[in-house]
């Protein structure tokens, strides 16, 4: 069974869509990793020159959840000012955080036809008014991922990811590997298929603005897997639901 295609999934009359739906910028890495192809080793070395915009990806992920459940974009229409836009932008960021609201109350962007191109035209304002790396720190549900994941757990986070998008959200996910530190970061899920073996999530990871990233979950040994990318060697972790609730 389909819940979504084509990268996307219906809010109302809108669909999400990675290619404009998504900042034209990335959270860029403190690390730069490396895998020896013989060993499977993992070793890394901080970036050379340091990142300038760094440890932003729970920002970027809460953030990009907000433009589609409360902005629209007016590509007809004639581009604004600076002080207009960033006034938008604020506007966006005092929204509810978690639930969509109606599109006759959605806030209007002239002239840009969607997140990818506005973040492109306005990168300098928009890594200012997303927030610091303190965001992605200090979040309530950072508790949760010291607590052991059963597959029981895992299970029923699956299910309620499928249903969630399902219903046309777009759940945010702690990905952990708790007590080791090989992964702490946060995406965004915007289309699901159920498989054979059980699910298939597509989504749009805030390191990775060139193509949404794949997290599966088998059902048979409750447990979800993420391919290698940039700083991650691939293979099983813990998912959490967040930023759906005060506690969460």
């Amino acid at each position: 069974m389909i819940l979504a295609k084509n990268n996307s999934i219906e809010t109302g009359a809108r669909r999400f869509e990675f290619a404009r739906d998504c900042f034209a910028f990335a959270n860029e890495l403190v690390w730069e990793y490396r895998t020896d192809a013989a060993t499977g080793r993992r070793t890394f070395d901080a970036r050379n020159p340091k990142p300038e915009y760094a440890h932003r990806c729970f920002a970027l992920a809460r953030v990009a959840r907000q433009f589609f459940y409360h902005a629209r974009f007016a590509a007809d229409l004639p581009v604004s000012t600076d002080a207009i836009y960033r006034q938008l932008v604020r506007d966006v960021m005092a929204r509810h955080p978690r639930i969509p609201c109606k599109t006759e109350a959605q806030i209007i962007f002239p002239g840009y036809a969607g997140l990818r191109e506005f973040s492109l035209a306005q990168e300098k304002l928009l890594k200012t008014e997303c927030g610091g790396a303190w965001r992605s720190y200090f979040l309530r549900s950072h508790w949760r991922m010291i607590f052991p994941f059963s597959r029981a757990h895992q299970a029923r986070t699956a299910v309620a990811l499928a249903a969630a998008l399902k219903q046309n959200h777009l759940p945010i996910v702690h990905l952990v590997k708790f007590p080791a530190l090989t992964i702490n970061h946060a995406i965004v899920l915007f289309a699901v298929t159920e498989t054979g073996r059980g699910w298939e999530f597509e989504s749009y990871d805030p390191n990775n603005s060139e193509e949404p990233e794949r997290l599966t979950f088998d059902r048979a040994s409750q447990t979800f897997f993420l391919p290698a990318n940039s700083c991650w060697p691939g293979g099983e972790l813990n998912v959490s639901h967040i930023c759906r609730s005060w506690f969460f």
